[in-house]
């Protein structure tokens, strides 16, 4: 089984991602079920994406993924992945947009937003995860949570500054931390089936440059 959450904010292609994650699956004859938790997603505000993909075969009889069973989370905002981080599992991977959306009270100067400091807080949590577990199972714990941090806004320049690719890219750059186990052609295939023909082009494109074809 994998469970993958796709954590983001409105506009971001949070619900895309996860279609064209279940189109793959399915074109492996795998089990998939999907869900969305959807706030005030219009005004920027969060989505949370559910994908369960059963890869050996299992029935899936719930979309949810439940706090501490993600074996992925896909992040395309720094803020997003703190939020996300209790569904991650004990040895599981975030793989995280470094591009931040900052939230109504950090553009107020309400309170800052400080990327840097968010990327250390979850290092930090990860940690102290993975030494509170090894405490637990008396030193035969698993081993830590990953975090993979992405420079999107890099990948989205060399594209032509197009920020509607960024969820083609970050699933792109999970499968090249070897998070999931589709194939260039499985994604780009999906691609077409959940894209309209006019943006399949540029989606795949930005597939094949996140995985350095």
């Amino acid at each position: 089984m994998i469970n993958v959450i796709l954590a983001g904010v409105g506009g971001q292609g949070t619900v895309l991602a996860a279609k064209i994650l279940a189109v793959a699956a399915a074109s492996r004859g795998w089990n998939v079920r999907t869900t969305e938790t959807i706030g005030m997603a219009q005004r920027g505000g969060s989505v949370v994406s559910h994908v369960r993909m059963g890869n050996n075969g299992e029935d899936i009889h719930s979309p949810m993924v439940t706090r501490g069973t993600a074996n992925l989370i896909v992040a395309f905002e720094p803020g997003e992945a703190a939020r996300a981080l209790p569904y991650l599992a004990r040895s599981g991977t975030i793989v995280m947009a470094t591009t931040p959306i900052e939230p109504v009270s950090s553009t107020l100067n309400v309170s800052g937003y400080d990327v840097p400091e968010i990327v250390e807080n979850i290092q930090l949590a990860l940690y102290n995860a993975m030494v509170r577990n090894i405490a637990q199972e008396k030193g035969s714990g698993p081993g830590q949570a990953r975090l993979f941090t992405v420079d999107d806004m890099a990948v989205t320049d060399a594209l032509g500054g197009n920020r509607k690719v960024l969820n083609s890219i970050m699933i792109a750059e999970a499968v090249r931390a070897g998070c999931l186990p589709f194939t260039e052609e499985e994604l780009c295939a999906a691609v077409t089936v959940c894209v309209k023909p006019q943006y399949a082009d540029m989606n795949i494109q930005a597939i094949r440059m996140a995985l350095g074809f």
